[in-house]
């Protein structure tokens, strides 16, 4: 009886471990959905702002910003990021810097 319990599952072991390659593989027809994570940023947002804005006129036209230093909160950072599906991806950047509470220079 123990032999059987032993050889048992020894071949479910050897089935199981011959299933891990099947994670890697790609199945024809299957859809891989795109991700997309951070703010979307447009340049038609872009365009709005201006120098001399306020930290509530820049949150009104870009969002809340994705990142904001704890340390330094005379920057704020808007990432976007996409991962496609098939493969690949994309990215945009923009960084406001302001003085004084108003927008001093914007980095893309």
């Amino acid at each position: 009886m123990l032999i059987k319990h032993t050889l048992t599952a020894t071949l479910l072991c050897v089935l199981l471990s011959g299933c891990s390659g099947l994670a890697d593989m790609e199945f024809p027809g299957v859809h891989k959905m795109d991700i997309q994570q951070g703010n979307i940023i447009t340049d038609d947002m872009v365009e709005l702002l201006r120098p001399g804005m306020t930290r509530s006129q820049v949150q009104y036209v870009m969002g809340t910003p994705l990142i904001v230093d704890t340390f330094n909160d005379n920057h704020w950072d808007y990432v976007y990021q996409l991962q496609l599906g098939e493969g690949g991806s994309q990215e945009q950047k923009l960084r406001i810097i302001f003085v004084n509470d108003r927008v001093s220079e914007i980095q893309r």
